[in-house]
């Protein structure tokens, strides 16, 4: 299988994952995080889309220097970058917390902000490489 090949599959299974993401988000914004189901829902599809982000950045660069060829993309996908980093830290860290507590704390409430922030980006992120979806024949 080629890199444009995994790629592709990548791609598509995270533009499957984004819109469950979203909704569970939404889901536990609008109700405050109530309910034990929800919650883990969004662990269940935020989990394997947060993984798949990472292989995405791994197919473009593999781990040679990828850190340092974000430097060189555009300021959109740098941003992207540090969303999902801060996006990433503060859900581990309303993971623990709701583990500890059981309860949707602020934290959990800032992780979902800068979250929606970051599918916003990657939607958009998406929608300017739509091309890349189309099966060239």
């Amino acid at each position: 299988m080629t890199k444009t090949q995994k790629l592709k599959i990548c791609d598509w299974v995270l533009a499957v994952l984004l819109p469950l993401v979203l909704a569970s988000s939404i889901q536990l914004e609008v109700t405050s995080n109530s309910g034990f189901s929800p919650v883990i829902f969004h662990i269940i599809v935020a989990v394997p889309f947060m993984s798949l982000v990472i292989w995405h950045i791994y197919l473009h660069f593999q781990w040679k220097r990828w850190l340092a060829k974000f430097s060189k993309l555009k300021a959109p996908t740098r941003i992207l970058w540090w969303l999902y980093l801060i996006t990433f830290i503060s859900g581990i860290a309303s993971f623990i917390h709701w583990l500890i507590e059981g309860v949707h704390g602020p934290l959990g409430g800032i992780h979902g902000k800068i979250g929606f922030l970051m599918i916003a980006f990657a939607v958009g992120h998406t929608v300017k490489r739509l091309q890349f979806f189309k099966n060239k024949k």
